[in-house]
């Protein structure tokens, strides 16, 4: 049974918290369009068939947040982690040549520190797309490991702000990721 509203607003589960935050507590960051459904030019393209989502640039953690969509099957990237990531898959899958698991929808993901290797989507997956929580840098590398270059936190936030500037969002529209 329903209590009555007036003992309902008593109740002390429903009183919300009376003090006030730490002072230079951030705000929280609230994204409703974290798919970017709403407008094409969210999604900031890395290639072709490969776009990203900035959600959150932490730049006093040297970690970001995107949702990745890869509209094409074939190899993305081959990269080490100096740090680690988290990823959830939404739609399709995806799999690391190194290993013999997929990631399919639904799968949660977690990849160490120090470890190298070459993401792909399958043949016959036509979109993939997936959470990514990454801390510290992605060293792009030949099969060797000879190092052809990284991405940090710096770099794509730096992309976000010329992809936004260029689509007329203006690079000022990045701003609202940062923490």
């Amino acid at each position: 049974m329903n209590k009555p509203l007036a003992r309902r607003a008593a109740d002390p589960e429903r009183i919300p918290y009376q003090k006030p935050q730490p002072r230079d507590m951030r705000p929280d960051m609230v994204i409703p369009d974290a798919t970017g459904r709403s407008d094409p030019r969210l999604w900031v393209p890395l290639s072709e068939h490969v776009a990203l989502r900035p959600l959150q640039f932490n730049v006093t953690l040297g970690q970001y947040t995107h949702v990745m969509r890869v509209t094409k099957a074939g190899m993305i990237a081959r990269h080490r982690h100096s740090g680690a990531v988290h990823a959830w898959v939404f739609k399709g899958r995806w799999h690391y040549l190194e290993h013999d698991w997929f990631a399919e929808e639904g799968s949660y993901i977690f990849e160490p520190p120090g470890e190298t290797h070459t993401l792909v989507v399958p043949e016959g997956c036509s979109e993939m797309i997936t959470l990514f929580q990454v801390t510290g840098s992605l060293m792009y590398v030949d099969p060797h490991g000879i190092s052809t270059g990284y991405d940090d936190v710096f770099t794509r936030l730096e992309k976000a702000r010329a992809h936004y500037s260029a689509v007329g969002l203006g690079e000022h529209y990045a701003e609202q990721f940062i923490r």
